[in-house]
């Protein structure tokens, strides 16, 4: 069974950067495309950015596009986001999703598997 553990959320201040990894168990890592969404407070889960199982497609929300940079270690099982000059509307519960898909999927119903999630919160 595949489980995901997100972590690296927290508190910083608009401009600032975090990164946040996680890390797939259960199942062979470079068998799925990963990807993390968003949920913001009071608003419904949104993409933010996918890699397939090499990493050599990748995709973004547009807000994101720039900014934050998603990237695999496959021999760590583990995804990374990269996120730079982090903004408030940037305040979410982030979560990690897998896939068995080939390709890049940017829907929630395309994901088996979610992490539990962790938060952002960017202050102004």
């Amino acid at each position: 069974q595949v489980q995901l553990e997100e972590s690296g959320g927290g508190l910083v201040q608009a401009g600032g950067s975090l990164r946040l990894s996680c890390t797939l168990s259960g199942r062979t890592f470079w068998l799925y495309t990963m990807a993390w969404f968003r949920q913001p407070p009071g608003k419904e889960r949104e993409f933010v950015a996918a890699l397939d199982r090499d990493g050599g497609s990748t995709q973004y929300a547009d807000s994101v596009k720039g900014r934050f940079t998603i990237s695999r270690d496959n021999a760590k099982n583990t995804v990374y986001l990269e996120m730079n000059v982090l903004k408030p509307e940037d305040t979410a519960v982030y979560y990690c999703a897998a896939t068995r898909d080939l390709n890049v999927q940017t829907l929630t119903h395309e994901y088996e598997y979610w992490g539990q999630g962790t938060q952002v919160t960017v202050s102004s």
